[in-house]
């Protein structure tokens, strides 16, 4: 936090507030990899490079990126011919992008999680081997878009709801198979694969939960500190799948009101008034800077009393595109 928050804390007619900080929190290795990806690219390339999609669901990231020099479309159609370097975002795409870049001569640097292309490559396998495709997800988020773009038209049914999975019927129960979208609430997901195990006990499960680590972690972080919370803030964006599932979490797990914002000019304050005690989590596409900006605005209402409750220690790290690897050496 900065520097006058400590005189601030000081002063004894502020109401004490417990603040319980989530750990882990905030960019997972998935997010920092394509971060970086641009970042390096603008080093190495220079100014523009082309972003397809928001590399990431933060306005914060974006915006920082755009000052650097990185310019986001949605499709490559809006890219003039130039030798730019052209990134794909960390929620993967389907495989008509990679074509028509490629038909294009475009240089692509992909910045796809590789979770996300686990997911790719297994749903691949499972088409190969004559399997009628679940994928539960969330309708229009890239992921899933990029997901069901990986096979021909049909070949993915989207199962959104507990609702969807009671009443699809199958062209075959024997050759079922599901894979999932990697920003999910690992409570929903549960219960939904449980009743299509119930209804399907032959259909192929994924050998490891398609959840990944960094959405699994920051929801069990919101889990052990939301019943100690009169009120928990997340830090993130509204079109941020794991951001919006923490929220959802932290109300589950016995937290009164959890609410989502962007930054601290956000903040209602009248929803905070009288409260003791306080619950901040970020998003895994949220930069810490932003937290600190959350504690900082608490801090000149509140004498903070902050708790950095730890649930897991996340050492996972990615390798970048071997077109950059060479920058980071140097």
């Amino acid at each position: 936090m900065n520097g006058t928050t400590p005189e601030i804390r000081q002063d004894e007619e502020l109401p004490k507030l417990t603040v319980y900080l989530a750990a882990p929190r905030g960019f997972c290795a998935g997010v920092d990899r394509a971060i970086q990806i641009v970042e390096l690219a603008l080093e190495k390339y220079g100014a523009p490079v082309y972003v397809r999609h928001a590399i990431v669901h933060n306005r914060y990231v974006v915006e920082s990126l755009e000052a650097k020099g990185a310019i986001f479309v949605e499709e490559l159609d809006e890219i003039p011919e130039c030798d730019a370097p052209i990134v794909f975002s960390a929620h993967g795409v389907p495989k008509s992008v990679p074509a028509d870049a490629r038909d294009r001569r475009m240089f692509v640097l992909d910045a796809t999680c590789p979770l996300v292309s686990k997911v790719h490559i297994e749903a691949e396998r499972l088409f190969d081997r004559g399997h009628e495709i679940l994928l539960i997800g969330h309708s229009g988020h890239p992921e899933v878009v990029g997901t069901m773009g990986q096979l021909p038209p049909g070949a993915i049914h989207l199962i959104e709801t507990s609702e969807d999975a009671n009443s699809f019927l199958p062209k075959d129960e024997s050759k079922l198979a599901v894979v999932t979208q990697t920003t999910l609430s690992v409570d929903d997901t549960h219960e939904i694969m449980a009743i299509l195990k119930r209804r399907f006990p032959e259909i192929v499960v994924p050998r490891k939960d398609d959840i990944c680590y960094a959405t699994t972690n920051r929801q069990e972080a919101v889990k052990r500190i939301a019943p100690q919370c009169d009120r928990m803030i997340v830090v993130g964006s509204p079109n941020s799948s794991n951001s919006m599932r923490l929220v959802e979490v932290a109300e589950r797990a016995g937290c009164p009101s959890a609410t989502l914002v962007e930054e601290a000019n956000e903040i209602d304050w009248s929803q905070f008034e009288d409260i003791r005690s306080l619950g901040v989590t970020a998003g895994a596409s949220a930069p810490e800077v932003l937290v600190e900006g959350i504690l900082d605005a608490f801090a000149e209402r509140f004498d903070l009393h902050v708790r950095t409750v730890t649930t897991a220690e996340e050492t996972v790290s990615f390798k970048l595109p071997r077109a950059l690897r060479d920058s980071t050496a140097a």
